[in-house]
């Protein structure tokens, strides 16, 4: 299924932003562009889990009927 790859493919972007905040505390030289790219990485993973969330199912509480 497409929405399990996809979420998989979020987890591994939150892993490798995770991975880059430790580098960022071990190297003062590139601790500012690390920290930026990091960011950038963390909120990929999230968009990708929100795309996922918003495709499989449609927000609760709106009459989708009506």
């Amino acid at each position: 299924m497409p929405s399990i790859a996809l979420l998989h493919e979020a987890q591994q972007l939150h892993s490798v932003s995770d991975r880059l905040d430790l580098l960022a505390e071990q190297d003062s030289l590139f601790s500012e562009a690390l920290i930026s790219i990091s960011g950038s990485v963390r909120n990929t993973a999230t968009l990708l889990e929100v795309l996922v969330a918003t495709k499989i199912a449609p927000p609760s509480g709106l009459d989708w009927d009506a």
